[in-house]
């Protein structure tokens, strides 16, 4: 039990340090606020916008490497890190005892029984989602092992004294509501309908298969990144947008209150003239789901909620698998 508990915790450890890059880089890239038009200052004056203009993944990478070096492709580690270890032990504790594997899969009890799992779950982990995405995308070094500094960092003083509020952050939770929802209920649904044999794993399952339904399954994976990539980048974007409460500005704009923390920007420390990545204005914030998708297609075009959408349909094949 306790060689099996430490392997467990090892390849954790392996796949952590190949995840977390790639999450950042996805994460960054998705968040990157790249408008067609000129843009007005905090004075009202035309200007141009003159932030980094990034449009694959692989070069969202490779700038994250050039400006930030190793300590900014793992960005957003250790809130990561304490998220894997309290699922896996939530797993290994109440869920199979006796088989610890990472990676459990949510109890069989149905579409509607999965969607109440799937709920809660998303619930319980939206807090350490918001926490690991602003970790990636802000541009200050946190230190790994003083939480406390990297909240004060990370959340503004009205999401500090009322947590909660992060749950009403405009559109968030619908969005990844919608995104699970749809997965569950139709990709779930048709799966079973299709493919019933797939979620035994039964020995000889593959004898069972026909594979023009495959291939129906395989397609509908495919064609869901239409739906479910502007979800997951419209929800990238919701999430890192801080909730505030000053009143000379917007009830989700940038306070004035710095905080009085000396923050040291990634870009000073390794000699850097830019940041990886540009952020819209807080003073004019997203104000749902809705919201945030017309203004990223007026103001980005419509091709910035599928940045990386080949990611997307990668996961929507596995899904349509199960």
């Amino acid at each position: 039990m306790l060689l099996e508990s430490i392997g467990v915790f090892l390849s954790l450890g392996a796949y952590l340090a190949i995840a977390i890059p790639i999450v950042g880089a996805l994460v960054r890239l998705r968040t990157n606020y790249n408008p067609k038009s000129i843009q007005l200052d905090a004075e009202g004056n035309v200007e141009p916008h003159t932030g980094p203009i990034v449009t694959s993944f692989f070069g969202m990478l490779k700038r994250v490497k050039r400006i930030e070096g190793w300590g900014g492709l793992y960005k957003g580690t250790m809130p990561a890190l304490l998220e894997t270890v309290a699922l896996t032990l939530f797993v290994i504790v109440a869920l199979d005892t006796g088989a610890i594997r990472y990676g459990a899969r949510a109890p069989n009890t149905g579409i509607l029984g999965s969607l109440a799992y799937a709920t809660v779950a998303l619930i319980l982990n939206l807090p350490a989602v918001v926490v690991t995405f602003r970790s990636i995308t802000t541009p200050y070094r946190l230190p790994w092992f003083n939480p406390v500094y990297s909240l004060r960092v990370l959340l503004t003083p009205t999401e500090r004294r009322k947590p909660w509020i992060i749950y009403f952050t405009p559109g968030l939770l619908a969005a990844q509501f919608l995104h699970l929802a749809y997965k569950i209920i139709f990709i779930g649904s048709l799966r079973r309908l299709l493919l019933p044999s797939l979620p035994s794993r039964e020995d000889n399952w593959i004898g069972n298969i026909s594979f023009w339904k495959l291939g129906i399954m395989l397609a509908v994976g495919l064609v869901s990144t239409v739906i479910l990539c502007p979800l997951e980048v419209i929800a990238s974007k919701l999430a890192i947008q801080r909730n505030h409460a000053a009143p000379e500005y917007n009830s989700v704009a940038q306070e004035v209150e710095d905080d009085a923390l000396n923050n040291e920007e990634y870009a000073e420390y390794t000699g850097a003239e830019e940041d990886v990545i540009g952020l819209r204005h807080e003073k004019d914030p997203y104000l749902g789901l809705i919201d945030c998708a017309k203004k990223v297609v007026n103001e980005e075009g419509w091709q910035a909620l599928y940045r990386a959408w080949w990611i997307t349909a990668l996961s929507g094949l596995a899904n349509a698998l199960g």
